[in-house]
C-alpha cells in the first residue's frame, strides 16, 4: 500500500512554482518603467541587494545558524560576484535599454547555456536531440538579440539584448559551477551568505546614486513599481522555487518558466510599454522548441539537470 506522499497529488509545490514565476514575469515591465528614467541601474542593484540581504537574515529568528566550512566562504564570495553582482548589473542595465518582451524571451535560453557549460566541464554529454535543441534555441536567441539593431523594433536595443544574454550566461554559470554548494547547505544559508556578500560589494559603488536619486520626480505608480522591484522578485521567489524542487522534478519546474515571457508579453502590451512583432514570435518559438528538445532528451534518458533560473 502506497503512502499518501506518493499517492496524493501535492498542490502546494505547484502553487509555489506558479506564484514565483508570475512574480518574475512582472519584473520586466516594472524594470522598464523605473530604470534609466527615474532610478539608475547601479542604484537599483545596490538597493535591491541591501533589501534582499536584510530579508535573508530573518530566518535566523527561528533557524539555528548553520556552520560554513572555511574553504566554502571563498566559494560563497565567488557566487555573490556571479549571481548577486554581475547578473544583477547585467539585468538592470540591459532592461534599462531594451524591450521587456525581448528581455523576458532571451532569458529562456538558460537551460541551453547550462547544457553547454555542463558538457564543457564533463558532467553532461551531447546527444543528437540535445544538439538539435541547442541549434534551434541559439538561432532564436541570436535572432532576438539582433532585432535590437533593427529600425522596426523601436523598443529594442542590441546592446541591451546582449547584456540580457550575458545575464543568462551568468545564471547558467552559477547553476553549474556552484551546484555542490547549493546542495551542501540549507537554501536560507546560501542565500544569506551570497546576498550579504553581494550587498557589501555593491554598496560603495551604488551608495552615491541611491542618495542622489530624484525621488520627488516619481509619482505613485513609479514608487510602487520601484518598491516591487526592490522587495518582491529576489528572496521570496527563490525560497518558493527551492521548496518546490523538494517535491517535483526539475523537468516539471522548467515548464513553469515558460509562463514568464508569456506573462511579460501580456503585461508589457497591456501597460503600453511594448508591442509584439511577428519575427519575435518566430524567434521565441525556436527557443521554446529548442529548450523543449533538450528537456525531452533528459526525460527520455531518465535524468534531468536543467533548473529554472534565479533572480
Amino acid at each position: 500500500m502506497t503512502t499518501s506522499a506518493t499517492s496524493t497529488f501535492n498542490v502546494r509545490p505547484h502553487l509555489a512554482l506558479l506564484l514565483c514565476n508570475v512574480i518574475w514575469a512582472c519584473d520586466y515591465p516594472f524594470y522598464s518603467m523605473v530604470l534609466g528614467r527615474y532610478v539608475s541601474p547601479v542604484a537599483m542593484v545596490s538597493a535591491s541587494l541591501i533589501v534582499t540581504a536584510l530579508l535573508s537574515l530573518l530566518p535566523l529568528l527561528w533557524q539555528k545558524r548553520e556552520k560554513i566550512a572555511r574553504e566554502d566562504i571563498k566559494v560563497m564570495f565567488a557566487a555573490a560576484l556571479v549571481i548577486g553582482v554581475a547578473r544583477k548589473l547585467l539585468l538592470m542595465y540591459g532592461m534599462s535599454l531594451t524591450s521587456p518582451i525581448d528581455g523576458s524571451i532571451i532569458e529562456t535560453v538558460v537551460p541551453l547555456l547550462v547544457l553547454i557549460l555542463s558538457v564543457i566541464i564533463g558532467i553532461d554529454r551531447f546527444t543528437k536531440l540535445k544538439i538539435a535543441g541547442l541549434v534551434l534555441g541559439m538561432i532564436g536567441a541570436v535572432a532576438i538579440v539582433l532585432t535590437g539593431a533593427s529600425d522596426g523594433h523601436e523598443h529594442s536595443d542590441f546592446g541591451g539584448n546582449m547584456m540580457i544574454l550575458c545575464c543568462a550566461f551568468a545564471t547558467a554559470l552559477y547553476m553549474v559551477w556552484f551546484k555542490k554548494l547549493i546542495a551542501k547547505y540549507r537554501v536560507t544559508t546560501v542565500l544569506r551568505w551570497v546576498y550579504c556578500f553581494a550587498a557589501v560589494i555593491m554598496l560603495p559603488f551604488g551608495g552615491y546614486d541611491i542618495v542622489h536619486t530624484d525621488y520627488a520626480a516619481m509619482d505613485t505608480h513609479i514608487v510602487l513599481a520601484a518598491l516591487f522591484v526592490l522587495i518582491v522578485p529576489t528572496y521570496l521567489p527563490n525560497l518558493m522555487l527551492n521548496y518546490s524542487l523538494r517535491y517535483v522534478q526539475p523537468t516539471v519546474s522548467s515548464i513553469y518558466t515558460y509562463l514568464q515571457p508569456l506573462l511579460a508579453i501580456v503585461l508589457s502590451i497591456a501597460m503600453g510599454l511594448d508591442r509584439l512583432h511577428a519575427d519575435t514570435v518566430v524567434a521565441a518559438m525556436l527557443i521554446f522548441i529548442g529548450v523543449g528538445c533538450v528537456i525531452g532528451s533528459y526525460a527520455a534518458g531518465g535524468s534531468v539537470h536543467g533548473r529554472p533560473h534565479l533572480r
